[in-house]
């Protein structure tokens, strides 16, 4: 069997099982924010009564992070409904966005050590120890997926499913199968994941992988970070994939231990000999620096094509491309230098903030003298934002960094469908980290490649 296969077997009683066949798993962890949760609450009480409870107060977790820094009164109403919620529950894991009180534009938190609130849910929940291999991971949220990375079934699911598995634990599934994609050789300088995810999907489809497990394997993946592999699982919900996974390696292991609130997994491998259904081998060697073009993340290109195209915004953010390892390829190549088109930079959680403000282009400590992440994006001219979703999919039209008018974006975010991130006749290119910030300089699509000259060192930066 597959690890997702072993997963799902393993959750359901069974010795084995098969692609194709729909089974009842037990669920190890439940996620929602503030956009589903209230949806989600509604439907549990009125299926299960309204003082019904939750199957198991300490495997849900709540996690706003949408609608966060708008002065729109619906999404302040959401964020009451949880709240609302978790004391009655008596929930454990609720990570609430503390200075969201009374109406208007919420002023955002000082200090991002002294905060309850996480940032977006995908990297809150491996930072908070929720993530484990082996485990099954559902949210309400369709980039969910992004924790297969740490060898687990996670995958994204609809108001409905969740409230049913808020009030039992189970949930029904059909077993994926599974499509094995393998990098050949060492990460260069100038690539990251979303280059290499970007290609996969440009490949295969937005529709190519879907309802199938998405593998990442070979040492390529090895030699990746442990946060750019969830850069690929996040995007495997681009090409379809009900979920994506990577093996589970001592990155992954150091990680989870430090972390994890549970004390027990098991990790989950396939098994040699085990069937896919579809395989494709890329060398990390020939590949180039990618983008998706508007407006589809399977309309891919080389930057060095693209090197034409004129741009309004560069946007670096998400939980696709606003995690810590992200914010120094970015920031080492804007370091020294000035942005040329506004640049906006959101950090993907308050971790990452926090690790922005302590941390020097090496990902170690700054000493005395040195500047941090923060400072060298900010000296670019950045316009840094609070932790958040912003302008990733749109939202209220004060969200920071929203395109609100038909402009031309690239950005490390993870969709570019009309609308995605505000005005429909906005243009959005996505690509890695390293390529929106050699573009921010130049003010067109640019091959990081004219910057990158050495490996770029993260240091401790996203370890443990």
């Amino acid at each position: 069997m597959t690890l997702t296969e072993k997963i799902m077997a393993r959750h359901s009683g069974r010795p084995s099982v098969s692609p194709g066949e729909n089974v009842w798993v037990d669920v190890d962890v439940l996620m929602t924010h503030d956009v589903c949760g209230p949806g989600t609450i509604g439907i549990f009480k009125e299926e299960f009564g309204p003082a019904a409870k939750v199957w198991d107060k300490d495997r849900v977790v709540i996690i706003p992070d949408h609608y966060i820094f708008t002065a729109e009164a619906k999404c302040h109403r959401n964020i009451q409904i949880l709240r609302d919620f978790v004391k009655e529950q008596g929930l454990r894991y609720y990570y609430d966005a503390d200075f969201v009180q009374g109406s208007g534009m919420p002023s955002p938190y000082r200090d991002p050590t002294k905060t309850n609130y996480k940032g977006v849910c995908h990297k809150a929940l491996p930072e908070e120890g929720h993530v484990r291999p082996g485990e099954i991971l559902l949210g309400t949220d369709s980039h969910t997926c992004t924790a297969g990375a740490f060898g687990q079934f996670a995958t994204g699911v609809g108001n409905t499913d969740a409230a049913f598995t808020l009030g039992t634990g189970r949930t029904w599934l059909k077993v994926p199968p599974t499509m094995k994609f393998t990098f050949r050789g060492q990460i260069p300088p100038y690539l990251t994941a979303k280059d290499l995810i970007l290609a996969v999907i440009g490949e295969i489809s937005v529709s190519g992988a879907t309802y199938k497990t998405m593998y990442f394997a070979g040492e390529g993946i090895a030699s990746l970070t442990l946060e750019d592999r969830m850069t690929l699982t996040n995007m495997a919900i681009e090409a379809g994939g009900k979920n994506g996974v990577c093996d589970v390696d001592e990155k992954t292991l150091a990680y989870v231990r430090k972390r994890s609130t549970r004390p027990n997994w098991e990790v989950v491998k396939d098994d040699p000999g085990c069937s896919y259904c579809y395989e494709h081998t890329w060398d990390l060697s020939t590949m180039e620096p990618m983008v998706a073009k508007p407006h589809s993340p399977d309309n891919k290109d080389t930057a060095r094509n693209c090197r034409d195209v004129k741009l309004d915004r560069a946007y670096i953010g998400s939980c696709t491309g606003g995690k810590i390892t992200d914010m120094i390829f970015a920031a080492s190549i804007l370091s020294g230098k000035k942005v040329k088109i506004p640049t906006y930079v959101v950090p993907g959680s308050t971790e990452v903030h926090a690790d922005m403000l302590r941390l020097n282009l090496q990902g170690q400590a700054k000493q005395n003298g040195q500047k941090s992440v923060y400072e060298v994006l900010q000296d670019a001219g950045c316009q840094i934002g609070p932790s958040g979703c912003a302008a990733c999919l749109g939202g209220p039209i004060d969200t920071f960094g929203r395109l609100n008018e038909p402009i031309a974006c690239i950005s490390t975010t993870n969709r570019n469908f009309p609308g995605r991130m505000g005005h429909k006749d906005a243009g959005v290119y996505l690509a890695s980290p390293l390529t929106v910030a050699a573009s921010a300089l130049t003010g067109r699509v640019t091959d990081p490649r004219d910057y990158v000259t050495a490996p770029i060192e993260t240091g401790t930066a996203g370890l443990v």
